[in-house]
């Protein structure tokens, strides 16, 4: 399953680090996964999530908070309104180079940053939360012996999840600010709330609030056994699967048809092909009747390596050709021909070099093409299956003048 690491800008300039968890197939959707409060993007229950949710074909970026993990920045100059600025960094890069999320994830405190943010992305259809307080304010808790230092200094040292943290008090007035439902009530967006009776950071009376706050569509599910950080690697899963069949339902990723581009799709002829974007860089969805396939570009030259390259694609056309060709001709003549492989490679080559080529320009395409025929064969069959794979429909076209005629369809 690919990773692409994910760099960005938030507001101040400073760059954050990412990783985009890419599924192996067509991708239903993006979503943007916003980690608990002072974890990362490497939090063990944010990467659960996101690679089983990329198994189950949504692409999911989760990225480390201003000053956190990989990312830039001084966390002691951070609150929860920077958190939300990340956020929107964050959805904002992966519509320029992808496609805009769909869902919003977010576990303990970026549940409440997701909640909180929802209203400014237009293209969230859905939000999730996992363990996440109703409110930002609610975690003003965790610095209670601190609260009073800071009415007489700026920056106090606090220890949240055995680490030290050095906060300002800019920290602790600014989540005054996030201490409404309101939010929540306008939020008019799909809401999946999972919660843990057993949570002991965050009690389950706060899922209570988010779901009375919310208007419908809303959905809760109990993570029954379940601990705060979801340690158990079972509960990532269940979350992920139960999510993954939930969404469908507002993201009608099983609808195809209601796309203009789907409805097409249903009335290709045969020996008609669709090719569309499945991102803002190289992954394309290729379509032919019922079939999807998947052409991209390697890592290494900005793709997400999810499929074949064009060139791949167009060696896998004359090999798969080749191949066919060659069994039918074996099948009629009753050859004892057990088993074909055909290895191709593209290149290219200076005209020059080439004797049977018309030196039109310097350079040329060569494909090399190996067949390894298995069975009991003389040489005569042998070379016949050679001239026999020459004559492939596919190899005929490649040699033929083409003649392409392009043209711009009405939108």
């Amino acid at each position: 399953m690919p990773r692409i690491e994910a760099v960005f800008k938030n507001p101040q300039g400073e760059s954050l680090s990412g990783l985009l968890e890419m599924p192996s197939g067509v991708i239903k959707s993006y979503a943007l996964f916003a980690h608990c409060f002072t974890c990362s993007k490497d939090n063990l229950a944010a990467a659960r999530i996101a690679r089983a949710l990329a198994d189950l074909g949504i692409a999911v970026l989760r990225f480390d908070f201003t000053g956190l993990g990989n990312s830039k920045g001084d966390f002691s100059n951070t609150n929860f309104s920077s958190n939300l600025q990340d956020l929107l960094a964050a959805a904002h890069y992966l519509e320029q180079h992808y496609a805009a999320p769909t869902l919003l994830i977010g576990h303990s405190l970026g549940g409440s940053a997701a909640l909180a943010v929802a209203q400014d992305l237009a293209a969230v259809k859905a939000v999730i939360t996992i363990g996440a307080p109703a409110t930002a304010a609610h975690v003003k808790h965790l610095f209670a012996d601190s609260v009073h230092a800071l009415m007489d200094k700026q920056t106090v040292q606090v220890e949240l999840g055995g680490r030290s943290f050095n906060i300002q008090r800019q920290f602790i007035d600014d989540l005054e600010k996030y201490n409404s439902v309101a939010h929540i009530k306008a939020l008019r967006k799909a809401l999946l709330i999972f919660h843990s009776p057993l949570d002991q950071v965050v009690s389950i009376d706060e899922a209570a609030r988010i779901y009375t706050a919310a208007k419908h569509p809303k959905s809760f599910v109990s993570l029954d056994q379940a601990d705060h950080l979801l340690s158990n690697p079972e509960d990532s899963r269940y979350v992920a699967e139960v999510l993954s069949a939930w969404a469908g339902r507002y993201l009608k990723t099983d609808r195809m048809p209601a796309k203009k581009e789907d409805a097409e799709m249903q009335i290709v002829e045969p020996g008609s092909v669709i090719v569309r974007e499945r991102d803002k860089k190289f992954t394309r969805e290729i379509l032919a009747g019922h079939h999807h396939l998947i052409s991209d570009e390697p890592v290494a030259m900005g793709g997400a390596d999810l499929g074949l390259n064009p060139y791949e694609l167009l060696l896998a056309a004359l090999g798969s050709c080749t191949s066919m060709t060659l069994r039918m001709y074996a099948n009629h003549k009753q050859i004892d021909l057990q088993d074909i492989q055909v290895k191709l490679h593209h290149t290219r080559i200076h005209a020059e070099d080439c004797a049977a080529c018309e030196a039109q320009a310097p350079f040329i395409d060569r494909i090399t093409r190996s067949i390894q025929l298995i069975g009991h064969l003389n040489d005569q069959q042998r070379i016949r299956l050679l001239e026999i794979a020459n004559q492939c429909p596919v190899h005929k076209t490649l040699r033929n003048q083409m003649d392409i005629k392009t043209k711009l369809s009405a939108t």
